[in-house]
């Protein structure tokens, strides 16, 4: 399977491997996720691991491309006309303080105005496959993290790409800010799924990956917390994906 292949190789051999592009517009960088099978949740060994993180087998049939790195100031005011972070002085440093509706309407805009159209928010489970980049821990290739790799128990966020990427090329997986997801916090299935989206009219949906403001525990792959779709924060914002056979 290539998703196990690629994980058996140096990290830059993985990054030159993988496919990339450049949305014109605004200049975010996609890396090509490929398609592939992993566990999603965490073991019952998993320390601070949460009932609901139950393990079972995702498959996703097709590749698709993410964010490099999370929405920054730059980007989101380059289409949005203005910036509602809190930490504005900075515009490499990522968007927050956007709810989800507010990036509904930023990709509603950004589809409008793109030679490359077709930017969605990524399901929980592209997300966490993404953040696992192959691996089966904790934090995917390490079962601990510390702030030389990671942005969390700071004092506010940081230009992305200030940490080291993980093995598909993404930045600050971990970290940095909360990322809104289009899933519905519905309970995980029992039994094996592909290509799953949760869709339960629970009124939350799913934020990954932690934030400067809350701990490492928070930024392990598999932990899974909400928001109300109206709700903002100075930790929540967001990473664009794209689906591979797109348009462009």
């Amino acid at each position: 399977m290539r998703y196990r292949l690629l994980i058996l190789v140096p990290l830059a051999l993985v990054l030159a491997a993988l496919p990339q592009r450049v949305e014109p517009l605004t200049g975010m960088a996609f890396v090509e996720i490929p398609a592939g099978s992993f566990d999603m949740g965490t073991p019952a060994n998993e320390p601070r691991r949460e009932a609901q993180e139950r393990l079972h087998r995702v498959t996703l049939s097709r590749g698709f491309y993410l964010g490099v790195h999370e929405v920054t100031q730059r980007e989101w005011t380059r289409i949005m006309g203005g910036n509602p972070s809190t930490f504005r002085n900075c515009p490499a440093c990522p968007v927050e303080k956007v709810t989800y509706l507010d990036v509904e309407a930023f990709l509603e805009r950004i589809n409008a105005r793109s030679a490359w159209p077709g930017f969605r928010l990524p399901t929980e489970a592209e997300w966490e496959y993404a953040c696992r980049a192959g691996g089966h821990d904790a934090y995917g290739a390490a079962a601990t993290i510390t702030t030389r790799l990671a942005n969390y128990d700071g004092k506010k966020t940081v230009p992305v790409g200030s940490y080291p990427p993980n093995a598909f090329g993404l930045f600050d997986m971990s970290g940095n800010v909360w990322e809104w997801t289009s899933d519905d916090h519905c309970a995980y299935p029992d039994h094996a799924v592909t290509d799953p989206h949760g869709r339960c009219a629970s009124g939350l949906k799913v934020i990954r990956g932690g934030s400067w403001y809350f701990g490492a525990d928070s930024a392990r792959c598999g932990l899974r917390y909400t928001h109300r779709p109206q709700d903002r924060g100075f930790s929540l914002g967001v990473r664009l994906a794209h689906d591979a056979d797109g348009p462009g």
